[in-house]
């Protein structure tokens, strides 16, 4: 109980009227993915609230029917970059000119079950099935779902983009900049400062071309498949469609999302990398996939897809990577010569990739995988508190504190036991 109160007071104190920033000080604006788990948590004490979330993150759209990944509804100093090196981007609130894993119409689908929330399906279904057309629209190369940016996989220092950045060049005429992020957080935890020059080459790019997405994707320097955005497109594609039959919409969107469904599945292949026998990021450039496990990868059984061949692979590598940790799932394969298991996205669990990995294991009939999941993040919440993220191999809480995904994810996971309880 105490912890459950714990959550819903950090949720209270991110909250900025409408919306939750991350946690202070660090991530001070509206975040895409975070909103979308944010309201999960919300929803178990106050499901208006809860779907304020949601619409206020929809508020944010641009008119092409991308959803920003950061929504800057203020300009804090105390943030970089902020609005004015994103430049003047099309969308009705200053944001920034890519997106994150549309996870929205999954958490939309779960929060709005039975005939009470077909009003609410209803309200939003029309925004999120245009940026799922965006998706495919303006993202897609040879049948996949790319990203232009590790900014918008949201996992932004993994170092399965490390090909991809490594293709590139950071621009002669970078404008200067000041990070601020390593103001809060201990450096060395961060990304380098040549990963983030490069980051900043990508912005600038998108800004010379005036964020036109097609150009982005077929000019721009950095182009890669990602797994956590392919499967959670897909497994969105699937909820969404499930809304679209619940609200009785006309056979025409049913066809049109049925077509990405099909695309999707067929293109799960462009990620499997036969070397390794798991689906990784590729370079769609070079063709070159990068070369370890990610907890993305994990992701197939969230997605539903895969052979059960696939399936079958990707399974023996989590349970290789569980004798290996004490804190499942790690961000990083613990095997790999560029594992660090406090370094962002090259070692620690996060909160949010286990509860899509124990969901989609637990749909999937591998309930014991998923039990171990979810387990280990609660009890890395319970020794070490509400953390962005968590050391895979001591339970230590790294980078931001008062998270609020994480919270956000206690308490859904408590309530979900509660109602089993009661059931």
């Amino acid at each position: 109980m105490i912890l459950t109160e714990r959550a819903i007071e950090i949720l209270n104190r991110n909250d900025r009227g409408g919306f939750t920033i991350p946690t202070e000080g660090l991530y001070p604006y509206q975040w895409n993915w975070d909103s979308a788990f944010v309201a999960l948590g919300i929803a178990t004490y106050d499901p208006d609230r809860a779907w304020a979330e949601i619409t206020s993150l929809l508020a944010g759209q641009w008119p092409d029917g991308m959803i920003p990944s950061i929504i800057f509804r203020s300009n804090d100093p105390d943030y970089f970059p902020g609005p004015s090196r994103w430049g003047s981007t099309p969308g009705p609130i200053p944001s920034t000119g890519i997106s994150q894993p549309p996870v929205l119409a999954t958490i939309v689908r779960k929060l709005t079950g039975g005939a009470q929330g077909r009003a609410r399906r209803a309200e939003v279904f029309d925004a999120i099935l245009a940026w799922h057309r965006w998706f495919h629209a303006a993202r897609t190369v040879a049948g996949i779902a790319t990203t232009v940016h590790p900014w918008e996989t949201g996992r932004d220092n993994c170092p399965e983009w490390n090909i991809g950045l490594d293709g590139m060049a950071a621009a002669p005429d970078l404008e200067p900049y000041t990070r601020m992020d390593n103001k809060h957080v201990d450096p060395k935890f961060r990304p380098s400062q040549t990963q983030y020059d490069k980051y900043l080459t990508i912005v600038q790019f998108g800004a010379s071309v005036g964020w036109d997405q097609r150009r982005l994707t077929d000019e721009g320097p950095f182009l890669m498949a990602d797994p956590n955005i392919h499967f959670v497109l897909l497994r969105a594609d699937k909820d969404l469609r499930a809304m679209a039959v619940a609200l009785g919409l006309p056979q025409a969107t049913l066809d049109e999302i049925d077509g990405w469904i099909a695309k999707g599945e067929a293109a799960t292949d462009t990620l499997w990398n036969e070397e390794i026998g798991a689906f990784t990021a590729r370079d769609m450039r070079s063709g070159r996939f990068s070369r370890g496990f990610s907890n993305c990868s994990a992701l197939c059984f969230y997605a539903g897809t895969g052979t059960v061949e696939q399936r079958a692979r990707t399974l023996a590598h989590i349970k290789r990577i569980a004798a290996r940790v004490d804190h499942m799932l790690p961000s990083w394969d613990p095997d790999a010569p560029d594992f660090e298991a406090q370094r962002y996205w090259c070692g620690p669990l996060w909160p949010q990739m286990n509860y899509m990995t124990a969901q989609g294991l637990a749909e999937q009939g591998e309930a014991g995988m998923a039990a171990r999941v979810q387990d280990d993040l609660c009890r890395v919440i319970e020794k070490s508190g509400f953390w962005e993220c968590f050391n895979p191999l001591t339970g230590e809480g790294c980078v931001g504190n008062r998270f609020s995904w994480t919270a956000a994810i206690w308490l859904s996971w408590q309530h979900e036991k509660k109602l089993k309880g009661a059931a």
